[in-house]
């Protein structure tokens, strides 16, 4: 075995815009797995495979499995376009990413835009239907919010990871089907929700998506978003709208995440069942069911808003108001669905355009989450960083230990 310490634990990196979390956890390995940081974890767990009896190692060339890497996992999936604490389990430290998900409070910041409605709660899919917003002011707003604090009742978005007869609902919007059964309404928890900043219409760079939904996409709209018939209106003609590529997601799940793969190596039986009690995808799901968010995808993305006459640069002001939130949540809390409740709340339609998780458990950003693009300089930048975040996680569960034993 190569000597050197075994590193393992979790820690959180601050997941940039337009990749998905389960890419996140791809480009992380190809920094860990060639490096000397890691060089004595790879060792240990190449020995135990060459342990392996022949059944086992037939099981796992069957599989065509790729050599020896750092295993991981993420403890909530974050949706490509949204940005923030992204908490990475690696090694044993997989185990432990079952609190992430069920047990501990989430912080955002959410930017809604009012006066319309997508398929999938934001501005990354359809509009279903737009509602009058002149009358929406910012006093309106805050008193609606007052409403959401607290312990209350939250039905997922059909855009979500969560199952039905085996089934995940972002299949059935997907495929345009009716879900078999009625979507219960699941407890949540407000702990803290605050208007951080308010914007007039045609005075922020938010615009509501261009894609309008087909008119059959429009009548599941309405019976699968709960709209009126009257708010599935025809498309505007004041011009207003955001370009958008084909979409390469499968769906989204807890805080406006998609479902993705919960770790790059075989999880035990236990973390599958963790995995199905979430809400992702999540943030945040096999690998078949991971959105596939090319390179490509995010580079049309920049050139989009370079010379696209569509892009947000180019585009007249949006019409609508808009208004920036912070909330405090417990797991399971959909941030669109927020969103979505709240343009209902006030008499128009609302969507999610912008989201950040700027904490998860103990994780904060500023603090000690580590930068992405630390890993772009090199290991003798990135390596001290978090071989000091995993060595003060395990320090801290040691002395958690400790303490719940005596």
């Amino acid at each position: 075995m190569s000597s050197g310490q075994v590193l393992e634990g979790v820690l959180a990196i601050h997941k940039p815009a337009a990749i998905s979390s389960a890419q996140v956890i791809r480009d992380v390995q190809d920094h860990f797995d060639p490096s000397k940081l890691f060089q004595p974890w790879l060792a240990r767990e190449q020995e135990k495979r060459d342990a392996e009896g022949h059944n086992q190692k037939k099981k796992r060339k069957w599989r065509g499995r790729r050599g020896t890497s750092v295993k991981m996992g993420h403890g909530g999936t974050l949706d490509p376009m949204a940005t923030g604490v992204l908490i990475l389990g690696l090694g044993s430290g997989t185990k432990q990413l079952g609190h992430f998900t069920t047990e501990c409070t989430k912080t955002y910041e959410t930017v809604v835009l009012f006066g319309a409605a997508t398929d999938t709660y934001d501005t990354e899919g359809k509009i279903v239907g737009r509602k009058p917003h002149d009358h929406i002011t910012k006093a309106m707003v805050e008193e609606a919010l007052v409403k959401f604090k607290g312990t209350g009742m939250q039905k997922p978005p059909i855009f979500s990871a969560l199952r039905v007869q085996g089934k995940r609902l972002y299949e059935y919007a997907r495929e345009g089907k009716e879900v078999p059964v009625e979507i219960k309404e699941r407890p949540v928890e407000v702990h803290a929700l605050e208007m951080t900043e308010w914007m007039d219409g045609g005075t922020h760079k938010y615009h509501w998506p261009q894609r309008e939904a087909e008119p059959e996409e429009k009548e599941f709209a309405e019976k699968a978003l709960h709209l009126d018939a009257s708010e599935i209106s025809a498309p505007a003609e004041d011009g207003d709208a955001t370009a958008g590529a084909k979409r390469k997601r499968d769906g989204h799940g807890e805080d406006g995440q998609a479902p993705e793969e919960e770790s790059s190596n075989k999880r035990s039986k236990a973390e599958d069942a963790t995995q199905n009690q979430k809400d992702i995808e999540t943030s945040e799901a096999d690998n078949s069911e991971e959105p596939k968010i090319s390179d490509e995808s995010a580079v049309s993305k920049k050139d989009d808003a370079a010379g696209n006459p569509d892009s947000e640069e180019q585009q007249a002001p949006c019409p609508a108001p808009a208004c920036r939130i912070r909330l405090k949540v417990t797991s399971g809390f959909y941030v669109r669905s927020l969103c979505q409740d709240l343009g209902a709340a006030v008499g128009s339609l609302g969507m999610m355009t912008e989201l950040v998780r700027t904490q998860q458990g103990d994780f904060d950003l500023g603090s000690n989450v580590l930068s992405y693009e630390d890993l772009k300089q090199g290991e003798e930048v990135w390596a001290p960083k978090v071989k000091g975040l995993l060595e003060d996680w395990n320090e801290k569960q040691e002395q958690k230990a400790n303490g719940d034993a005596a």
